[in-house]
């Protein structure tokens, strides 16, 4: 990290603890002049503290609040108060206007839910359910037997909780502008509202902790308080609350209501068949904007519901309750609008920045399902789109080739891809575009190089749009379209909608992602290639194919009492025998001079890396010219090695180098990996197994490029990831017929090179000379030499060069020869492993050498693994920059191992 950059940290981190400080510091808003205050218990979770509620009351000219209270308590013939319950977010100050016409003949109680206004601004639980509980709490420490409940918004699903915590509490209901069945609530399903409500909550706690606002967000209407209580609140079990309610009901609402649609109203007056719907000309704050309005049906109501004259379910007409008892109807839901509607569309037109075809595929379902409008959906999908193709060629037109490595674009678009994109660009047409919309895979690298080519903006514009046009309707009408026939084919109704969805967006996934592909000839031969990784055990991921191995180094550290006895192998390759960490320079220091390759130890400090580059021309000449070998000091399986030819690109390589690098001669000819131990005592050692690395090619006829010859070939096309991060664009390349072109010149089967048993190499020679060499390391017994020589018959005549020796981290490669079984691989790492067990304890019995504590290994793994990440991402790099601007190392017309 740069200086620049540590420092804009470093301040960022300051404001931000100083923000945290002082919001600890600001007192808790205080009470209004004409609020009370109550402390209830906290329910519903046990344990969670009192909570202060806040509270207005107001009282009719001719009563007090003691009389008043008592009368109720007692059955007086006072009538019962009239509870103003507000919503989210809000306090219960939305009543100022409404609650005077009220208090003059009613007493009325507005108190602040918990977490509003002037009530304690943290709890628990902020869901309808809690505040309900502590709304009754209220009402019991005032005496309050029973009220008239004024539902506003979201305080109309508080009102139903309260019913159904304690039915006889409320002597009648009203739902103004309220909340109720789930149906109506945005996307219409809980499980969908529940991500968009968690999305919301996301976002208000990154903003208010991660922003240096020092309290200026916490106060915000749209706060903390506001997500949590939708979060936490499920709308469910309204419908069934409502539907059994047997007391008055008047449900009062907007016909131009954005926030809940009218539609809710309706299906609450359907389904409470004694209920009375009053439908005013105005919105969801008609409460503010006309509260004469609103405060002339709910007094009518009450006197009527106090004076036993409101109808109740007992008495409600035939018909109404055949009416109630009907299923409702998910085909009369109406699309999203409104509020919903653009929350709807501004989720799709983010969600595109992260899976463009999960998204599409998503607003089809929506749409399928009746709750988003063909044209929303498909307007929303392309606006995002579009924005995300303009960020792309943004990013590549001002950052450049850099793009690649920075985040979020460094994890979907590899620099290998780009590459190739970009030389696309410089021999092809724009129309280039156009496919990379349709062809999977493509659009990110081929749209950051438009504008890394510079390619004009008004040309790549109207490419883009001409391609999204045809995609984004094709693909959200087809999801729509089936979606839609599967429902009513198989009567899926919305109370399945979650794995209905699942079930549709996973067939459109299958459909892009595997059917599509299958179209073209390169889609069919990468499907091939896949499934040839999965059914050949060698190209399993490791984490799979060395559980059995896990459990026999468990086995071998029970029968041997010690966990890391194995890392007494070698005592001459600190820290851990040859685990990890150990430097290739020293080892092959102590190897003897005439057996191994050449090799010079670059420093890694930046004050000498100028004298490193001084001194580049001489070390290339006393390692016998190019090419020479680069790799990371520290390091394993070939990462960050690369075999470079030219001044420049070593010279980038030491400039950009983050640790120790060694380079080496470059030995041309033949590879073997020799696997050797001996066990202490003995005079000789023995070999364990022989690899014989083979470099794949590809030979040229002359029609097909490298990169269609590789997907061709049965096993190449396994190793086509490897191949494309290293040739990059020159995988383009079309070779002449007879051709012999070399893919990966590495002996590293993750890089390509294939391994085969050379058991039958070993020679009487070739023993005595490993053994010799190996008694001339002072504490080595167990590894793995990786040899080379100008040909087989010399390296079995003993005629080699080492150009590495690996410790107990190495294995006995010739595992993976493709005539192997899996069987006979595990049979080889299980004898492998044991001879390390075997070998360990011995040298501790004969030497004291005492193996590390499991802890500090797994210290030095996890740093040493972090490490060659870096090491690995910086060799790919550079080996893919020589190979696209040099081409592949080809050779004559060869027969070849196909």
């Amino acid at each position: 990290m740069s200086r620049v950059r540590r420092l804009i940290l470093a301040g960022y981190l300051a404001l931000l603890g100083a923000s945290h400080v002082a919001r600890l510091q600001q007192p808790e808003a205080a009470p209004a002049p004409d609020q009370r205050v109550q402390l209830v218990d906290g329910a519903p979770r046990p344990r969670s503290g009192a909570v202060r509620i806040a509270y207005r009351e107001r009282l009719p000219p001719t009563a007090s609040s003691e009389t008043s209270g008592a009368s109720a308590s007692a059955g007086g013939s006072s009538p019962a108060p009239v509870l103003l319950v507000h919503g989210s977010p809000g306090d219960g100050d939305a009543f100022r206007q409404v609650a005077p016409y009220l208090a003059a003949t009613y007493r009325t109680l507005a108190p602040d839910l918990p977490g509003f206004g002037a009530s304690s601004p943290r709890v628990p639980d902020y869901s309808i359910r809690a505040h309900a509980a502590m709304v009754l709490q209220l009402l019991d420490s005032l005496g309050v037997r029973q009220v008239h409940a004024v539902g506003f918004s979201l305080g109309g699903g508080v009102a139903l909780e309260m019913h159904r915590a304690d039915p006889d509490r409320l002597a009648s209901l009203t739902l103004l502008s309220s909340i109720g069945v789930q149906e109506h609530e945005l996307l219409g399903d809980y499980h969908l509202n529940h991500a968009l409500h968690g999305l919301q909550l996301l976002a208000v706690v990154v903003a208010t902790e991660l922003l240096p606002h020092f309290g200026m967000l916490d106060g915000a209407f749209l706060g903390r308080s506001y997500a949590r209580s939708f979060y936490d609140t499920d709308q469910r079990p309204l419908r069934g609350i409502l539907a059994s309610y047997p007391g008055p009901v008047l449900v009062v609402h907007g016909d131009r209501d954005p926030l809940v649609p009218v539609a809710a109203a309706r299906e609450h007056h359907r389904i409470a068949p004694q209920s009375e719907l009053v439908v005013l000309d105005g919105d969801h704050f008609t409460t503010f904007q006309r509260p004469e309005a609103v405060a002339g049906p709910i007094l009518d109501f009450v006197g009527r519901a106090e004076a036993g004259r409101a109808a109740v379910r007992a008495s409600a007409a035939p018909e109404r309750r055949r009416a109630a008892a009907t299923p409702f109807d998910f085909s009369t839901l109406p699309p999203a609008e409104g509020l919903a509607l653009v929350a709807t569309v501004l989720l799709l037109v983010a969600a595109t920045f992260v899976s463009e075809d999960l998204t599409c595929i998503g607003a089809g379902l929506l749409i399928a399902r009746g709750s988003l409008a063909w044209p929303a959906g498909v307007v929303a999908c392309f606006a995002g789109i579009l924005l995300g193709d303009m960020m792309l060629y943004a990013g590549g037109r001002v950052v450049g080739r850099p793009i690649s490595g920075i985040a979020p674009v460094r994890w979907l678009v590899r620099p290998e891809d780009l590459d190739r994109a970009c030389r696309w660009f410089e021999e092809r047409s724009a129309v280039l575009i156009l496919a990379g919309r349709f062809v999977p895979g493509t659009r990110l690298p081929t749209y950051a190089a438009a504008g890394v080519v510079r390619l004009p903006f008004p040309r790549f514009a109207l490419w883009t749009v001409v391609a999204a046009a045809l995609w984004t309707p094709a693909l959200v009408g087809a999801v729509a379209l089936f979606g839609t026939v599967a429902a009513e084919w198989s009567s899926v109704l919305q109370d399945r909608a979650l794995p209905w969805l699942a079930a549709t967006a996973l067939i459109a996934l299958i459909v892009l992602r595997v059917v599509l592909p299958l179209a073209t000839r390169q889609g069919r031969q990468r499907t091939a290639a896949r499934w040839d990784r999965t059914r050949r055990w060698e190209f399993w991921p490791p984490w799979l194919f060395y559980l059995p191995v896990v459990a026999c180094v468990a086995w071998l550290a029970l029968r041997h009492r010690s966990l890391t006895v194995w890392a007494a192998a070698n005592p001459g390759m600190p820290p851990d025998g040859g685990l990890v960490g150990e430097s290739k320079f020293a080892i092959l220091s102590a190897v003897d001079a005439r057996r191994t390759a050449r090799t010079r130890l670059l420093s890694s400090g930046a004050g000498d890396r100028g004298a490193d580059l001084a001194r580049l021309d001489q070390w290339v000449e006393e390692l016998g010219g190019w090419p020479v070998v680069v790799k990371p000091d520290v390091g394993e399986r070939g990462a960050g090695v690369s075999i470079v030819r030219d001044r420049s690109a070593l010279a980038e390589r030491v400039r950009r180098a983050r640790a120790p690098l060694i380079l080496q001669e470059y030995v041309r000819g033949a590879e073997l990996g020799v696997f050797y131990y001996r066990i202490p005592g003995q005079a000789n050692g023995r070999i364990f197994g022989i690899t014989e690395k083979r470099e794949p090619y590809v030979v040229g006829d002359g029609r097909n490029s490298i990169a269609g010859l590789v997907l061709a070939h049965k096993r190449l096309r396994c190793h086509f990831r490897a191949f494309a991060r290293r040739l990059g664009a020159a995988l383009d390349g079309v070779p002449a017929a007879g051709e012999r072109v070399v893919l990966e010149e590495r002996g590293n089967h993750c890089r390509g090179a294939e391994f085969r048993d050379g058991g039958r190499l070993e020679t009487p020679t070739l023993v005595a000379a490993i053994d010799e060499t190996s008694r001339s390391v002072p504490g080595f017994h167990f590894g793995r030499y990786d040899v080379r020589g100008a040909t087989l018959d010399d390296i079995r005549a003993g005629r080699f060069k080492v150009i590495e020796l690996n410790g107990v981290s190495s294995e006995a490669t010739h595992i993976y020869d493709p005539g192997n079984s899996l069987a006979a691989a595990y049979r080889t790492l299980f004898r492998q492993w044991e001879l390390a067990f075997q070998i360990g304890a011995a040298n501790r019995n004969r030497l004291r050498a005492q193996p590390p504590g499991p802890l500090l290994v797994l210290r030095r793994l996890r740093r040493h693994l972090r490490a060659g990440r870096v090491a690995s991402r910086l060799g790919t790099r550079d080996q893919a920059r020589v190979a696209a601007a040099a081409g592949s190392r080809r050779s004559a017309p060869g027969s070849g191992w196909r």
